[in-house]
């Protein structure tokens, strides 16, 4: 994947998690002067060895989002800011709700303002979910869909982008909001099952465990190989089209899962799967099929994803294989 962002100063908050490092890869391959901030919260996915390829060309800035003294400094000079830094933890979420308020919430300000008062020239993508639209009335969901989300991390995600479309709105802080679907590839968090249920599932395949198949395993997704999140969110970066828009980035097909789990199955050579009922927190916050309309950042940047699901899983396996001992 090749950008010509050549000696553009470029931030990625929450840079060593799953998308972030995979983002820094990227930008740096093409050319821009990156950093990082991460504060490598426990179990919220951030692992030096993400950016292991890259130690020597990034500026890693071990501190919290939350922290305005230390966010002021770092937003200064920066063309972009790739905002990803949040609580990521669903169940941790229905437990404590006021850590997802905090982080994502508070910190998305902290960013915000950091940028209005030292940096009001910054351009900012914020990554969001597309769970901020919660259960689809309709297939595919479009960005004019009705937002409820099922889940306190959602509607937190949800309340960042409001903050975010206000500061580009009222301050000028020039800003493109993005939902992404299901992403899965290399570089994620292996060690539990409470966020990243596609790289989960390679885990127990490539430990010849049985993998759990909710339901009866009809729930569709439209599942999103890295590489494609990471070549649209550059894309956007790069469109002056792109700024003060919602977009959604995902795939205009889905797959179910259970056919998700037997190309994971076929991908690792190993495991099994039995079906499930559904945990209560899981049906609790279980917005059915999803699957997303690109129509629209086709239309502004000419994005369409590229990797099919069986090509993504190979990969990803093939990742994890080589690098087991870093992220189990």
């Amino acid at each position: 994947m090749r950008f010509n962002l050549k000696n553009k100063n470029v931030l990625i908050t929450g840079g060593l998690g799953f998308i972030g490092s995979n983002l820094a890869i990227a930008l740096v391959e093409s050319g821009a002067n990156v950093s990082l901030l991460d504060n490598l919260t426990p179990n919220q996915g951030g692992n030096l060895f993400n950016v292991y390829p890259i130690k020597n060309k990034i500026k890693i800035n071990y501190c919290d989002i939350r922290d305005s003294l230390a966010v002021n400094q770092i937003v200064k000079d920066k063309d972009f800011i790739f905002h990803l830094a949040r609580q990521t933890d669903h169940i941790l979420s229905l437990k404590n709700p006021y850590v997802d308020i905090d982080v994502n919430i508070k910190g998305t300000t902290v960013l915000l303002e950091a940028s209005r008062i030292n940096n009001p020239g910054v351009k900012l993508i914020y990554i969001g979910t597309r769970g901020q639209y919660g259960k689809a009335v309709k297939l595919p969901v479009s960005e004019s869909a009705a937002t409820n989300p099922k889940g306190i991390y959602e509607v937190t995600n949800l309340a960042a982008e409001k903050i975010v479309k206000i500061y580009n709105d009222i301050h000028k802080i020039k800003s493109v909001m993005l939902r992404l679907t299901n992403v899965y590839g290399p570089r994620s968090q292996m060690k539990h099952d409470r966020y990243g249920v596609v790289n989960w599932f390679v885990r127990l395949a490539m430990d010849g465990e049985e993998i759990p198949v909710f339901g009866k395993g009809k729930l569709r997704r439209d599942f999103l190989y890295v590489d494609d999140a990471i070549s649209a969110i550059i894309k956007c970066a790069i469109k002056e089209v792109c700024y003060g828009e919602i977009i959604n980035v995902g795939k205009d097909h889905g797959e179910t899962f259970l056919g998700l789990v037997k190309e994971i199955i076929r991908a690792s050579g190993s495991g099994s799967y039995k079906f499930a009922p559904f945990t209560p927190e899981r049906a609790g916050q279980e917005p059915g099929d999803f699957i997303s309309d690109i129509s629209k950042i086709r239309k502004l940047t000419g994005w369409i994803p590229k990797t099919k699901i069986n090509e993504g899983l190979r990969k990803t396996v093939a990742f994890y294989k080589k690098n087991r001992k870093n992220y189990w």
